[in-house]
């Protein structure tokens, strides 16, 4: 669990909360608050991941700094959070990344992109890699369809496996039943609310972010920044169809269906993060967790490098810089696969993981 001060804290504004209750149109945590007269360490680890920082209750409160009851909601739950996320990580001896993440990220990144790239050049040859490759199977006259898959596939699944671990243990800790997690009403519920992104709505007008005003800004970046991913996944599972259902090698007609979604959901994860950094930028930091700023803007610039390397890669993929392009997108996505567990990632996991159980709560 969290540290002890860290829970202190959530404890102490909820009740507080509790008692007000000016809040409780605004979101999923005060509905799901009221349900409680006490709060565990559970209960309040299970309301900071339902949180989804719109900073709308920071800003209507009474009780914010510089009042005595110094009432920080948003700023208390990111602070959980972002406990929440280096404490269920899995294994627990990659626990440290979450410290100076943004450095470890930015190391990692580097270091896989070189690694690949180098190896690429040293194993086929600066001939082969800056040649001009076009038809039906011209990525994999650069690296074989063969390396490509073992590569991406084996940190992708890890990732996945870290997770699920990570959500069974935060499922247990804020009080789940073990049946209750895949429960399909509450699932469909919680990947509903999950992709309309209902809880950046505020109380309806949208968050209070970057500073008092209302807008719909944050909501839209988000659901850019998700759906391209959604939609650049799909890209690869349907190409994966079709190399292995239907024999059809890479690279593909510019207006295949892969192709439309890569590049859709490619330009989603570059407008959408850089939206996102934005409004960072001018963002007021009274109620946010700023130690831990750093790996959100780690992840989004990821994000971005992600995008435009693949895009590019679309752009260029029958010139001379294919090869190269190829190899440094192979590495940035694999830095991105290897860093899932232990970054901002992890938020969608864990906040999946209340909205199943305000589901719940909300259904009884």
């Amino acid at each position: 669990m969290p540290a002890t001060e860290t829970l202190k804290e959530a404890k102490r504004v909820m009740q507080i909360c509790n008692a007000c209750r000016y809040c409780e149109g605004y979101c999923a945590v005060f509905p799901a608050m009221n349900k409680r007269l006490t709060f565990s360490d559970g209960d309040v680890t299970y309301l900071a991941n339902l949180c989804h920082g719109c900073q709308g209750c920071y800003y209507a409160c009474q009780y914010t700094p510089p009042h005595e009851f110094m009432v920080n909601v948003p700023k208390a739950f990111a602070e959980l959070r972002g406990e929440t996320y280096r404490d269920y990580a899995w294994p627990g001896m990659f626990k440290g990344l979450f410290e100076g993440n943004a450095k470890w990220i930015a190391l990692i990144t580097l270091v896989l992109t070189i690694a690949v790239t180098v190896g690429v050049f040293v194993v086929q040859g600066a001939d082969v890699v800056t040649g001009v490759h076009t038809g039906t199977g011209a990525f994999y006259q650069v690296i074989p369809h063969d390396v490509i898959v073992y590569l991406a596939s084996a940190p992708f699944l890890f990732a996945g496996v870290a997770f699920i671990v990570g959500l069974v243990k935060f499922w247990r800790d804020i009080g789940g039943k073990p049946g209750e997690l895949l429960n399909p009403s509450a699932l469909i519920q919680a990947f509903k609310d999950a992709g309309q992104m209902k809880y950046m709505a505020g109380g309806g007008h949208g968050c209070n972010y970057p500073n008092d005003n209302f807008s719909m800004g944050r909501r839209h970046a988000h659901q850019m920044t998700m759906w391209g991913f959604i939609l650049c996944f799909a890209a690869t599972s349907v190409a994966t169809v079709y190399h292995y259902v239907f024999g059809w090698e890479a690279p593909y007609d510019y207006f295949s269906i892969p192709v439309i979604l890569g590049t859709v959901g490619g330009i989603g994860i570059v407008i959408g993060p850089i939206g996102l950094l934005m409004m960072k930028k001018t963002a007021d930091t009274a109620p946010q967790d700023t130690k831990r700023t750093g790996m959100d803007i780690a992840f989004l610039w990821l994000l971005i490098l992600t995008g435009i390397t693949g895009l590019a890669l679309l752009a260029l993929r029958e010139t001379a810089a294919m090869g190269t392009l190829l190899a440094v997108h192979l590495g940035i996505v694999l830095a991105m696969f290897v860093t899932f567990p232990y970054g901002k990632m992890a938020h969608a996991v864990y906040r999946l993981g209340a909205l199943i159980k305000f589901a719940h709560e909300r259904r009884e």
